[in-house]
């Protein structure tokens, strides 16, 4: 399949980017950001196509999104008002607080990943892996030293892949109790380091 990797996407193609988001992190955000009408429509809405990276097959549209994070801002944001417009002020003031647990620290030299997609019938064909790279080639010509993301415990085939391409454990971190809320008990921490591949 003829697959090529591009910055952003458009308006008509926000909706797909969404499900795909979805798709691949129900698993842990679906108490909080659920049901999924509602939270494929405050996903939709808060995605900022300058933070994505697009695989695109020639005739089937979008097959894999990677988004980053850096201090220049996210693939996807949010705020509680945000939340607010889409599951109403009574429910955002509990989904605010419980996001805000599963956010993660940022440093200025570093691009964090915000997440990996690939669609159901485009995987074991390596566009996680092409995605991974473009990632890093990202970091590279934002002039940063590394790519950090995390990775939770009950994901080891992700965890075998970022070992392949190069990304080293650099930490744990324990949910306790609101484990049986987002559906894992751990994520760890995981940094290459892209200076040395200029």
């Amino acid at each position: 399949m003829n697959v090529t990797i591009s910055k952003g996407f458009s308006a008509s193609e926000r909706n797909r980017v969404a499900a795909l988001y979805w798709e691949a992190f129900a698993a842990k955000l679906h108490y909080v950001l659920g049901p999924q009408p509602k939270a494929l429509r405050f996903i939709a809405d808060q995605l900022n196509p300058d933070f994505a990276l697009v695989a695109r097959g020639r005739e089937s549209g979008i097959l894999g999104v990677a988004g980053f994070k850096t201090s220049k801002g996210a693939l996807i944001g949010g705020e509680m008002s945000d939340l607010a417009r889409v599951y109403g002020w009574l429910s955002a003031t509990w989904r605010g607080p419980l996001l805000a647990l599963v956010e993660r620290d940022l440093a200025d030299d570093i691009l964090l990943m915000d997440g990996i997609c690939v669609s159901t019938e485009a995987r074991s064909m390596g566009l996680g892996t092409a995605l991974l790279s473009a990632i890093k080639a990202e970091a590279v010509s934002q002039d940063l030293t590394a790519v950090r993301l995390d990775v939770i415990d009950t994901n080891p085939r992700a965890r075998a892949l970022y070992e392949r391409e190069g990304f080293k454990a650099i930490g744990q971190e324990n949910l306790g109790p609101l484990r049986h809320l987002f559906g894992f008990r751990s994520s760890t921490k995981m940094l290459c380091d892209v200076t040395k591949a200029t």
